[in-house]
C-alpha cells in the first residue's frame, strides 16, 4: 500500500513506529505520542536537517506497534533500538556516544549519567536511546533509592546535610545521616533493580522491612517500606517488566477477515511481533480460527514457556500438549497490558489490511473499465529490457495477482543471438519464449500484458 493511503488511517494512539527501507530493512526506530501525526510528520514538511532528509529519502514504507500509554512506547522503543540497532537512530543523534547509568566504586558510591568511553571499576547499566530516558530514570531512583547523586567536590565539602536531604531525596551519608552498612544496602538494591531484577529487588526490601520492624528499628522500616511502595509504583507503570518468556497472541476480525498479532515477550521485555492474515478463514469464528492457527505457526519452533491468549480456546489442554506450553488466558494484572497492545495493533494492522485491499480492488476495477476488459485483471504482466552498453541484455518479467506482486513467479531472459542494443528483438524473444512455455505447459496466460517502452516494442511484443 503507498504511504499515503497509509497514512489516511493511521491510529492515533500511543506507539512506536519503525522506517524501513527498500529491502524491508529497518533504519529508524522512533516512540510517538500520537502515531498519525508524528509519522506523517516525516512526510507533511520539509526537513531543514541534512541527516532526517537522508532518512525521509530512503523510507520505503514504515509498521507501528501500538500501546496503551506513551510510557510504554519509551520503553519499547529502547529495546527495539538495541535490538535493531538502526543506522539513522545513530546518524541523526548529535554524533555522541549512547548515555549510561553509571555507580562508582567511591566509599558512598554515587550513581549518575554518562558518556564516552567506560570506566572499568564502575558498575554501567545502559546504553539508553536518550539522554532524558536516563535524566527520567535518575529522577526515579532518586526519589526511591535515595543514592547520592552529587559531584564528589561537593560531596567532600559538606558539613550538614544539603537540600537534597531536606526534601527526602538523599539520605546525606557525606555526614553520617545514614550508616555506611545501610547505605551500601541501597546501592546494591539500585544495582540489582537496573539489572533488570525487578522481582528479587522487591522481595529482598519486602525481606529487610520485615527484618527492620522485628528489630524494631521502625525508622528503617519505614524507609524500606517507602521503597517498596516505589518500585511497585514503577512496575505498574513501566509494564513490560513481565517475569518470563512468552508469546502474546491476539485474534480480530473484520467484514470478514481475520488477523492475528504475536508479541514476542523475552525477560519481560517486548522485542518484537508478527501479523498473519490466515486464509480460507472467512466466516469461521477467532476461536476455531486461532485453534487451527497456534499448532500451524509453532509446531517445529521452539516454542515460549507461555502463551497468552485473547480468546478460551475448547481444544486448549490438547494444543498446550502438543506444543509443550502453558496456556493463560486470564491473565494477570501484570500482563494484561501486553494483550491490550497486542489487541490493538493487530486492530490497526487489520485495518491497514482491509484498507489496502480495498484500494488494489478499486485500482483494478478503474484499469478494468480503462480497458474495457469483461472482467477484472487479476494476473498481470509486465516486461522490461535493460543492457550494459549494449552487451549482457537481460528481459525481465513481473507477475501480479489481485494487484499484488507474486515475487515466486516473476522470471528473468538471457537474451541471445540478437544484435547488440536492439531492444526491439530483445522484446519479441523474450515474450515469445514466455508464452510460448506456457502454451506448451497448457497454463493461463494473464489477463493484461504491460510493455516498458514505445510502440516499436508494443508492435514487437
Amino acid at each position: 500500500m503507498p504511504i499515503k493511503e497509509k497514512l489516511k488511517n493511521l491510529s492515533q494512539h500511543p506507539g512506536v513506529y519503525q522506517m524501513l527501507d527498500k529491502n524491508q530493512q529497518v533504519i529508524y526506530i522512533g516512540k510517538a505520542k500520537n502515531l498519525k501525526k508524528r509519522v506523517s510528520s516525516y512526510f507533511s514538511k520539509q526537513h531543514s536537517d541534512g541527516k532526517t532528509r537522508a532518512l525521509v529519502a530512503n523510507i520505503k514504507d514504515f509498521e507501528v506497534i501500538v500501546t496503551a500509554t506513551e510510557t510504554q512506547a519509551l520503553l519499547l522503543e529502547n529495546e527495539l533500538i538495541k535490538q535493531y540497532k538502526p543506522r539513522y537512530n545513530i546518524l541523526l543523534k548529535d554524533a555522541k556516544s549512547y548515555p549510561y547509568i553509571y555507580i562508582t566504586n567511591d566509599k558512598h558510591p554515587r550513581v549518575s549519567f554518562y558518556r564516552g568511553q567506560k570506566n572499568k571499576d564502575y558498575q554501567f547499566f545502559g546504553p539508553y536511546p536518550s539522554a532524558h530516558v536516563v535524566r527520567d530514570s535518575l529522577a526515579i531512583l532518586k526519589k526511591i533509592f535515595k543514592v547520592r547523586q552529587c559531584t564528589n567536590s561537593v560531596y567532600r565539602s559538606r558539613s550538614r546535610p544539603c537540600l537534597e536531604y531536606q526534601i527526602g531525596l538523599c539520605t546525606a551519608p557525606c555526614v553520617g545521616k545514614i550508616s555506611d552498612e545501610n547505605y551500601a544496602q541501597d546501592v546494591a538494591m539500585m544495582s540489582l533493580f537496573l539489572s533488570g531484577k525487578g522481582k528479587e529487588t522487591l522481595d529482598k526490601v519486602s525481606d529487610k522491612m520485615q527484618q527492620a520492624s522485628i528489630d524494631l528499628d521502625f525508622e528503617l522500616a519505614a524507609h524500606y517500606r517507602d521503597q517498596l511502595i516505589g518500585l511497585r509504583t514503577i512496575q505498574e507503570q513501566h509494564s513490560s517488566q513481565s517475569m518470563s518468556d512468552m508469546d502474546v497472541v491476539s485474534i480480530v476480525e473484520k467484514e470478514g477477515v481475520h488477523a492475528v498479532e504475536v508479541l514476542f515477550v523475552r525477560s519481560g521485555k517486548q522485542i518484537g511481533q508478527d501479523c498473519i492474515f490466515p486464509k480460507h478463514a472467512k466466516g469461521k469464528p477467532s476461536k476455531e480460527v486461532l485453534s487451527a492457527f497456534l499448532p500451524l505457526y509453532y509446531l517445529g519452533k521452539d516454542t515460549p514457556k507461555k502463551l497468552l491468549l485473547s480468546e478460551k480456546l475448547i481444544d486448549r489442554t490438547l494444543i498446550a500438549s502438543a506444543l509443550d506450553t502453558k496456556i493463560i488466558d486470564t491473565p494477570q494484572k501484570d500482563k494484561r497490558h501486553f494483550l491490550k497492545i497486542a489487541t490493538l495493533t493487530a486492530e490497526e494492522n487489520l485495518k491497514q489490511h482491509l484498507i489496502s485491499r480495498f484500494t488494489k480492488r478499486s485500482q483494478l476495477m478503474q484499469l478494468q473499465k480503462t480497458l474495457n476488459l469483461s472482467s477484472l485483471p487479476n494476473t498481470m504482466e509486465c516486461f522490461d529490457i535493460s543492457h550494459t552498453m549494449g552487451e549482457a541484455t537481460t528481459a525481465s518479467c513481473v507477475v501480479f495477482e489481485k494487484g499484488l506482486p507474486k515475487v515466486s513467479k516473476y522470471r528473468q531472459f538471457n537474451i541471445k543471438d540478437i544484435t547488440p542494443g536492439d531492444d526491439y528483438a530483445a522484446m519479441n524473444q523474450a515474450v515469445f519464449r514466455r508464452y510460448s512455455r506456457l502454451l506448451k505447459e497448457d497454463k493461463p496466460l494473464p489477463d493484461v500484458v504491460f510493455i516498458d517502452g514505445g510502440l516499436g516494442q508494443l508492435n514487437q511484443a
